[in-house]
């Protein structure tokens, strides 16, 4: 395979050489450029350029020598902080400078976070002493354990030109095809996500779906990524040269996924990783191996705060085709480590931690069923969208990303309109500590009533479909708001842009659990009409199955009535009795303009703002009957004057 060009989007490289005073720094960088050795070099060289064709991958090197005198340690950290890459160089001839790297040097890296490779760098290898014969790998190879930043290390002698261009090609190469994020050097084996990526790769070029590339699709792949076919003698070799050293990385269709993997570790064990870096960077993978953000369309993402971004029906269809492919045995189950495959061409699985983990109903068997499956992307586009995005190409979407997702229209337009056309609700759950918001969220994913009680600290989410009459199924996602973090929500002015509908929850049997629900109410309550911001808001009267507090009935009608919103919802989540609460939240989220709550500060500020408009509109009468009276009169004055 053929030698990569300028890597995409890489205009030069910046290496920033370090080490002790009299190591042989400056004569390094001077014989580099100049190709013979300085008689008299300077204590400090300016920056040096080495042009763009004096290396194979064409991109030019500025190299930055420094000083290691105390009074120049600022200026030193400042150029470190900026290096691609860090030369650091010990005396050959001098065993205390190579002591000095992992007692100072290295650690002094570490300390100013330059996260950079590390080139370790032996000078003055002709003033060595014969009878102190070492090898390299015995003196580098317990610093590398310890020091896994270093890239690679070398000797050589600026005196005698060895190995003098091998440092900064080696130290360029390090950062433009870094071994790092590819190859784990203790196992000996490619990175989980290096693989996934050349998984997802062999995917997309295995162009009839039979697990194996064939001769046809190996040329493909190969002009792709390196411009050139491969010669059918050569196609033979590589063949040969996987299966001499792993049968099953062959068949008779032709490269298995398992020989193609092999191909890479095995350039990359050569030292050859410019070769995978060309095909991982062909593909669109930046260093971090993750696809670059210029083929995530960014801009389309754009939205208003009471704007929410939805899965098309084209992404649901093919959604529901991977979910298929993926759950083998057709049983509507999809195992944990089935949904691991479906993300197996993903950097990493993105529901393996909050807010996506345990936030979907999982079956008896602990899998995922179709509609949970949905449901839990459905919550991730509306939580991340480009990270749902870039998912969804992760895992072969196969259209323009932008046909995968809709804008809903903005949440004060549906109030406008009388009608949410959303498929995906978001609904807030208030409530004071121990009003029975958690069990009302297991409840919604399936999960069993438990007497025990656990304090929520941060937001949790649930998410799962509602059916409605008809047939008609909707997204409900449910945001648990503990109670401490209320204040903290409602500092922001956008906080309840993105809430279709709240939810207050209290505990029926105690008066002090239904009066800080109520003051909750209230607070969001104003916080939606300064901002306007205004959500529908339903009172949820948890724990039914216990006896009610004196006077619970009088109170709650009160409140109610008071602030123009449905009696409070009575539900025993112990008794499985839940009044068709989900489906009532999403009724009244799908009507926007009923349900808004009015405080008394709302209504005030309502009646003021009538006054207003009452007394402009009087202004405006009195100004139009004054103007017609003066025009009647100048009619009247104009005909007597014509009469006399």
């Amino acid at each position: 395979m053929a030698k990569s060009s300028n890597p995409e989007g890489k205009s030069g490289v910046r290496i920033v050489v370090a080490g002790d005073r009299d190591t042989g720094k400056s004569s390094l960088i001077a014989t580099a450029a100049t190709e013979t050795f300085p008689t008299n070099v300077p204590h400090l060289l300016p920056p040096t350029r080495l042009p763009e064709d004096f290396y194979p991958d064409r991109v030019p090197i500025t190299i930055i020598d420094t000083s290691a005198n105390p009074e120049d340690k600022g200026k030193l950290a400042e150029e470190l902080k900026r290096a691609d890459a860090v030369v650091l160089t010990y005396a050959c001839d001098q065993p205390e400078t190579l002591n000095r790297l992992s007692a100072f040097w290295l650690p002094e890296l570490r300390q100013l976070e330059v996260k950079v490779p590390v080139i370790v760098v032996g000078c003055k290898l002709d003033l060595r002493d014969d009878h102190q014969q070492v090898s390299l790998e015995q003196v580098m190879s317990p610093i590398m354990q310890q020091f896994r930043e270093i890239e690679t290390c070398i000797e050589c002698s600026a005196f005698k030109h060895i190995q003098i261009p091998e440092v900064f090609y080696y130290t360029q190469k390090a950062v433009l095809h870094p071994t790092g994020p590819l190859f784990d050097q203790e196992s000996q084996t490619l990175k989980p996500r290096c693989v996934r990526a050349l998984k997802r790769i062999f995917i997309l070029c295995d162009h009839d779906s039979d697990g194996a590339l064939s001769d046809a699709e190996l040329n493909d792949f190969q002009v792709k990524c390196f411009n050139a076919p491969l010669q059918p003698s050569e196609l033979v070799l590589v063949k040969q040269a996987v299966q001499d050293t792993m049968i099953e990385g062959v068949n008779e269709r032709g490269l298995t996924l398992t020989g193609f993997l092999f191909l890479h570790a095995l350039f990359i064990e050569k030292g050859r990783l410019e070769t995978t870096w060309t095909v991982l960077r062909k593909f669109g993978y930046n260093n971090d191996i993750k696809l670059s953000d210029d083929l995530i369309p960014h801009s389309s993402l754009k939205r208003a705060p009471d704007q929410s971004v939805e899965l098309t029906n084209e992404a649901i269809e093919f959604l529901r085709r991977v979910y298929e492919l993926f759950d083998s045995d057709l049983d509507n189950n999809l195992r944990p480590i089935e949904v691991e495959d479906v993300f197996s061409t993903a950097p990493e699985s993105p529901w393996n931690d909050v807010p996506y983990k345990d936030a979907a109903e999982k079956t008896a068997l602990g899998g995922l069923s179709l509609d949970a499956f949905l449901s839990e992307w459905a919550l991730m586009t509306l939580l991340d969208p480009a990270c749902s995005l870039e998912n969804l190409i992760y895992i072969g979407y196969p259209s323009d990303p932008l046909s995968a997702i809709r804008v809903s229209r903005k949440r004060r337009l549906d109030r406008k309109k009388q009608k949410s056309e959303r498929n995906v609700f978001q609904c807030f759950v208030f409530g004071p500590a121990n009003a029975g918001k958690s069990a009302l969220m297991n409840s919604f994913l399936g999960r069993p009533y438990s007497d025990s009680y656990s304090p929520t600290t941060d937001d949790r989410y649930a998410v799962n479909v509602v059916e409605l009459p008809g047939g008609i199924k909707k997204t409900l996602v449910l945001r648990e708001i503990p109670e401490e973090g209320v204040a903290k929500l409602l500092s922001t002015k956008e906080s309840l842009a993105a809430c279709d509908i709240a939810v207050f929850v209290h505990d029926s049997s105690y008066e002090s659990s239904w009066k800080r629900a109520t003051e909750l109410l209230v607070d969001v309550a104003g916080h939606g009409e300064d901002t306007g911001y205004e959500v529908p808001c339903l009172i949820v009267a948890a724990k039914d199955d216990l006896d009610s507090f004196p006077m619970a009935i009088q109170d709650s009608t009160r409140v109610s009535q008071d602030m123009g919103i449905d009696a409070p919802i009575p539900i025993s989540s112990k008794l499985s009795d839940f009044n068709n609460i989900f489906r009532r939240i999403v009724n009244a989220a799908e009507h926007p303009h009923l349900s808004i709550p009015e405080t008394e500060a709302g209504r005030s500020r309502k009646q003021y703002h009538r006054l207003i408009n009452r007394s402009l509109m009087f202004v405006s009468v009195g100004a139009a009957v004054a103007v017609v009276g003066f025009a009647a009169y100048r009619v009247y004055a104009a005909r007597k004057n014509a009469s006399n």
